[in-house]
């Protein structure tokens, strides 16, 4: 079996304000410039959680206290004839906004607080936002 056999696991992490969520706007591949929730790939010996709080600092800093599990997504990519590509469980946590200042670092060109009702200016993935709503349900 090689690495391509199988699914890797990813993580997001949704970091709510109560009329507004964290997003940042990818600078690598997978999706470079496209804008989407913090997160990337779970590393050996991590725990979903911690990948999900090391990924968030990374990428913007922040730091965030209580983690809830919102949902997940599989995100399956294939090439013209149909093989696949890369192939990602992605794990996504929803936290509450606890205050600093978010930076774009690591895979970020750029971070955005964005309001609910301005997802289609960032062309935010329809996945992204059923979790983001999830995420509401659960934690606002």
């Amino acid at each position: 079996m090689t690495i391509r056999d199988y699914p890797r696991v990813g993580v997001g992490i949704i970091v709510l304000k109560p009329d507004a969520v964290l997003l940042v706007k990818r600078s690598k591949p997978p999706a470079a410039g496209a804008w989407s929730l913090p997160g990337g790939r779970q590393e050996w010996g991590e725990t979903a959680q911690e990948a999900a709080r090391r990924e968030l600092h990374e990428e913007t800093g922040l730091a965030v206290g209580a983690l809830t599990l919102a949902g997940y997504v599989d995100s399956i990519h294939r090439d013209d004839a149909g093989a696949i590509l890369f192939h990602y469980t992605i794990l996504d946590f929803a936290a509450l906004y606890e205050g600093g200042e978010a930076r774009a670092g690591s895979d970020a060109a750029a971070s955005a607080w964005v309001k609910f009702d301005e997802f289609d200016q960032y062309d935010l993935w329809g996945e992204a936002r059923r979790l983001i709503e999830c995420a509401r349900s659960l934690i606002l």
